[in-house]
């Protein structure tokens, strides 16, 4: 499906069939419409131009939910990553400062924000990036995503679609996703890829406001990343789904663990990033089993139950895809500050490519 919004820029043009024309999608531009088409291009109606923009989950024509949309396009200018094509409607705001880091870096920074400093229930954001051949571009956020309490069964979704050009980098290292009680939220990801494309993701969410009390108290969580290749063949696909449960809640299974992370590192520029956190989780966890092999065998045998330390910190890691061109670390700790560190210390060597470390 094709959701279209106004634009400046003119490619080639052709007139918007009469059955199609006047045809208004739910939302509060009135250059909005719907039209079934696969690709995307500029159309004509009488003097108004308009980009179709193609999201993977689109509005029939006809349709009634408001929907927040976005699209930013980068390319190569005069041999520098430049936003070329940027657009936003309420609640979404993207900020694209001039500068950021050495001003030899070629690499473009994108703030994206919700007014309001959150996402309020029944909201639905969907937004589309294309980064292309030879471009870097860093997608990520100013504070946490605070997902407000969910009026009724609303659920808030935001729906990713990025698109990513030969020999450039996309890094998507936003903070934390907060969920405050009673929310409910869905968040879907869909990455497209070429063999030499690169790729960082970092996905995590929080308890909720638990220095308020506030843990594992929203309703419904969904996270959904999936990074396909040329010809829309499936390389990575995963899903995180946390939701209430009638006979156990979802405080009880995650006890003491405040906070779930996924990082992912795909393509050839990151292989040095990827071997060295491989070797840095295995490391951090043969320590922690370590620790308790050695409790254990210290311990007396007066009772038959032994108790081996939880640790506060927990991650393993895979690879994935043809020749294990991607790996996959999967995190859960007790505190955000855990995560933040790992986070900090990990990605520092992606400072040559992004002007500044992520998570500083």
């Amino acid at each position: 499906m094709i959701v279209l919004v106004a634009d400046h820029v003119l490619q080639d043009k052709f007139i918007i069939p009469q059955d199609v024309r006047g045809t208004r999608i739910a939302g509060r531009g009135r250059n909005r419409w719907g039209w079934q088409e696969r690709t995307g291009r500029t159309l004509q109606l009488e003097s108004l131009y308009i980009t179709a923009v193609n999201f993977p989950l689109g509005l029939e024509a006809g349709g009634v939910r408001e929907m927040g949309t976005g699209l930013v396009v980068v390319e190569k200018i005069g041999g520098k990553s430049t936003v070329t094509r940027c657009f936003s409607e309420y609640p979404l705001k993207f900020i694209i400062p001039k500068k950021v880091g050495p001003s030899e870096t070629d690499v473009v920074w994108i703030y994206v924000l919700t007014y309001g400093g959150g996402i309020v229930s029944g909201d639905s954001i969907s937004c589309h990036y294309t980064i292309g051949d030879g471009c870097t571009a860093v997608l990520t956020t100013q504070a946490s995503t605070k997902v407000y309490k969910s009026v009724g069964t609303k659920c808030s979704e935001q729906i990713f679609e990025a698109k990513i050009g030969r020999n450039a980098l996309l890094a998507v290292i936003p903070d934390p996703v907060t969920c405050f009680t009673t929310a409910r939220y869905s968040q879907m990801q869909f990455f497209r890829v070429l063999s030499d494309s690169n790729l960082v993701v970092v996905d995590w969410f929080t308890s909720g406001r638990y220095e308020s009390g506030e843990k594992w108290d929203f309703g419904f969580y969904k996270s959904t990343n999936n990074i396909f290749l040329e010809d829309d063949q499936p390389l990575f696909l995963d899903t995180v789904l946390l939701e209430q449960g009638r006979i156990i809640s979802i405080t009880e299974r995650m006890q003491d663990y405040q906070v779930i992370a996924i990082v992912i590192l795909l393509g050839p520029k990151l292989r040095h990033v990827q071997d060295r956190v491989q070797g840095d989780v295995k490391r951090m966890m043969s320590g922690c089993l370590n620790s308790n092999s050695n409790a254990l065998r210290g311990s007396t045998r007066t009772n038959s139950c032994f108790y081996l330390s939880k640790p506060n910190f927990v991650a393993s890691c895979s690879f994935f895809g043809p020749k294990g061109m991607g790996l996959i670390v999967r995190i859960a700790a007790m505190t955000t500050e855990l995560v933040r560190q790992f986070l900090r210390l990990q990605l520092a060597n992606l400072e040559p490519v992004l002007g500044v470390s992520p998570y500083q």
